[in-house]
């Protein structure tokens, strides 16, 4: 992909005016080298800056597409790349990631982690990725210490990992709070089917009111049905929607979508009573 020129109206700041800290830790980009031998395809990296990761990355023979929003040092790096390499001047936020399988890796500016996320997750064709994370969204969407709405709502079809935390001093410049090895693997088989119900069921469920599951789960099943969903599943009943793990909220779908199906709409009800012959409800 050929390296391409900003818009005239394209504006720029300085490296703080485009949220990089540049990793300069050799012991951390080994490690995000090391993930990366665990994936297959051609990598796209997002941020590559000053390259700390794309000659690396480079140097094991895959195809790299590096997407860097500073037209300076995009151009700067065109000149310290291999060929198998392509810089492309662009914002990851709209660049047009490939229709083929391939991996992202990427130093992902902390105030943009949640977007570039969001936008990550709902690409279809990527089969993992690598990125480097503020460290608490890092442990929040691989859920070490409770999961987010994020992680549960695409949980079913992806599998997140922590490896590790990256000392702010990894960073130049330094900043304020440590950074995380996060890595994604989409599943070769999904949990739920319907993708669409069940985000929207997340969400009602991390919304709604309730000290605890057995009292949030009201909205969505009878009582003995939720008490004995929390036996076989071993959750407490004041465990919160942020407690569960990826099979507990696949089950918990299942159970809620099973319960659905049985419901007789009450007007199905009464014209099976009128063509059978019997009376009508009271």
């Amino acid at each position: 992909m050929p390296y391409s020129t900003p818009r005239p109206d394209a504006s720029f700041g300085g490296r703080h005016e485009l949220g990089q800290n540049f990793l300069v830790d050799r012991d951390t980009i080994a490690a995000v080298v090391r993930l990366t031998d665990d994936t297959t395809g051609p990598i796209v990296e997002i941020g590559p800056g000053d390259g700390a990761l794309t000659v690396p990355l480079a140097a094991t023979g895959r195809h790299v597409t590096a997407v860097e929003l500073d037209p300076r040092r995009a151009r700067r790096l065109m000149r310290r790349v291999p060929g198998t390499v392509d810089v492309v001047n662009a914002d990851a936020l709209r660049f047009r990631f490939p229709a083929h399988p391939h991996t992202v890796v990427g130093n992902i500016p902390f105030h943009l982690t949640t977007p570039i996320l969001r936008r990550l997750l709902a690409l279809p064709h990527w089969d993992a990725c690598v990125l480097l994370v503020q460290w608490e969204v890092a442990r929040r969407r691989a859920g070490v210490g409770g999961a987010s709405l994020l992680t549960a709502s695409w949980w079913p079809w992806f599998e997140f990992g922590l490896y590790g935390r990256v000392p702010a001093h990894a960073f130049r410049p330094r900043p304020s709070v440590d950074g995380g090895l996060l890595a994604i693997h989409r599943r070769p088989q999904s949990l739920v089917e319907d993708r669409t119900a069940y985000q929207s069921f997340t969400r009602r469920v991390f919304t709604a009111r309730g000290r605890g599951l057995r009292e949030i789960l009201r909205a969505f099943l009878p009582a003995r049905r939720i008490d004995t969903w929390l036996r076989r599943h071993d959750v407490p009943p004041h465990a919160l929607p942020k407690d569960l793990d990826a099979a507990q909220w696949a089950a918990l779908w299942a159970a809620v979508e099973g319960a659905n199906r049985q419901v007789i709409p009450r007007s199905a009800d009464r014209g099976r009573g009128r063509s059978a012959g019997g009376p009508g409800p009271r």
